[in-house]
């Protein structure tokens, strides 16, 4: 979205106009509107809306604490360029982004909307039942940007809740009695709060003055990226890893990693820009403790390593040493503890456990036992007679590739960390798919294998590529 963003602040060619700076400046959280660009926006709601939908005085929007105010909102830089006119100069991105900017800053302009809502409280017997009803008296701003309609446009799959408008019956009266048509059970229970998507965790960040717009998708990437947590599902699930990781910092350095830091030294700093504080001190303060904390934590190094370590019963089949369970950038694995006379890597036996399948594959170089190992480019096997023989593969998913029929499904990457699934016979096959296979025949057309898929509403369920037949994971349990 940035990249879009910036392709639209640096220009795009729009007819005998040239080439056109689209919006303003896009790196801000400002809600700050010039005075030239909210009259002209006022102008043109009374044109194209009418006088209603013009508010008696401009609308003023209250900035954040944490809000860098040296430029303006993000706002399409001129009224002239509307979405109908620069449509058939942008590609289909760039103009979803545009109109989306378009739409916001105009309906901030506009009147609100007025809605008019019926409540109906219907007695029967002990229990009391409430409906309600509301329906729109003056759509206002809402005429411009209706998130509602833009979720319904969404993908049903990635809704978090379906959107219903039902209206209750007219002429309703006090004291009427009413037929019961039908009696639906639910039954609500306390739940924990959800998991931090990535959305939702931008907006714990900004809610909490950490980061900027900036630098949001940087952060959740790095996060991603370090296996700290891992996206199942469209949430983050926090692993082993990011877990120790945030142990061990927030017990060593506890002053800077905690939420209040970042938008304490923020303020901080607006101090020194209006002259109130002096740089030197501002910058003791956070310098001086923590340059204390880190030779105290450089000192304990080795100890805090080793605390870390684990020792294990089971020997290395190399050299016959005890085996001890490290922790490296990927995670957790086991190494000999003759290290670094004996290099031996292995997995965990539960990170085994999940390709027993590929139990008993010998190396066709030198026939020995191929084994699961870990890179920073993630599992894969490798033959246990390394170093004298270095054959490596990727760990097959055990489906055998639809499209060729020869080479089997794995898990691979995109240049941006993307995981997607494709044939080992690549590039003689090009066979791929986002949605990660599952070794399920379909019942209904006969393919070889479903995709796992997954909504708000249903869970987990398995689909067919072919014909789209589903199955949910109910059904799936039984199957297996």
């Amino acid at each position: 979205t940035m990249t879009l963003a910036q392709k639209l602040y640096e220009g795009q060619e729009i007819g005998a106009d040239g080439l056109v700076g689209l919006i303003t400046y896009m790196r801000t959280d400002s809600t700050r509107l010039s005075d030239d660009a909210v009259s002209a926006a006022r102008e043109y709601i009374y044109e194209s809306y009418g006088k209603e939908y013009v508010p008696e005085k401009p609308n003023v929007y209250k900035k954040k604490k944490t809000s860098q105010d040296a430029h303006e909102a993000i706002r399409p830089t001129s009224i002239k360029y509307s979405p109908s006119v620069v449509k058939k100069y942008l590609d289909k991105d760039l103009f979803r982004l545009y109109e989306l900017i378009w739409n916001r800053f105009i309906a901030c302009q506009m009147e609100a909307a007025v809605m008019e809502t019926t409540t109906v409280f219907v007695e029967a017997g002990d229990y009391l039942f409430k409906a309600a009803s509301s329906r729109y008296t003056f759509r206002g701003f809402l005429q411009v940007y209706d998130e509602t309609l833009e979720r319904e446009g969404e993908v049903v799959e990635e809704e978090d809740e379906e959107v219903v408008d039902e209206k209750l019956p007219a002429n309703l009266a006090v004291g009427q009695s009413l037929d019961t048509v039908g009696m639906v059970h639910h039954r609500h229970e306390t739940s924990p709060p959800p998991r931090y998507t990535e959305s939702s965790l931008v907006k714990a960040l900004e809610a909490l003055g950490i980061g900027r717009p900036s630098t949001y998708a940087m952060i959740v990437g790095t996060i991603i990226n370090r296996k700290y947590v891992e996206q199942r599902e469209r949430k983050l699930y926090a692993q082993d890893l990011g877990l120790e990781v945030n142990r061990l910092l927030t017990k060593n350095f506890p002053h800077i990693f905690n939420v209040r830091f970042t938008a304490k030294m923020e303020e901080e700093l607006d101090t020194v820009a209006l002259g109130k504080n002096d740089y030197k001190s501002v910058l003791d303060d956070f310098y001086l403790p923590f340059s204390d904390a880190l030779e105290k934590v450089s000192k304990n190094a080795a100890a805090i390593k080793k605390s870390l370590q684990e020792v294990t019963e089971e020997k290395c089949e190399l050299c016959g040493k005890s085996l001890i369970i490290k922790w490296g950038r990927n995670g957790r694995f086991m190494a000999c503890s003759g290290y670094p006379s004996c290099k031996n890597t292995k997995p965990l036996p539960e990170d085994q456990e999940k390709h027993q399948h590929l139990a008993g594959m010998k190396c066709e170089l030198c026939g020995g036992d191929m084994l699961v190992r870990s890179s920073k480019f993630g599992t894969f096997l490798g033959c246990s007679n390394y170093p004298k023989c270095k054959n490596t593969k990727p760990i097959s998913m055990g489906i055998k590739c639809p499209k060729c029929k020869d080479g089997d499904l794995i898990e691979r990457k995109t240049k941006k960390k993307r995981v997607f699934y494709g044939c080992s016979r690549y590039p003689e096959c090009d066979f791929a798919s986002w949605d990660k296979p599952s070794n399920q025949p379909c019942e209904t057309c006969g393919s070889p294998f479903m995709v796992m898929k997954y909504s708000q509403k249903r869970g987990e369920y398995l689909k067919c590529p072919s014909c789209k037949a589903e199955i949910v994971k109910e059904e799936t349990a039984v199957a297996g």
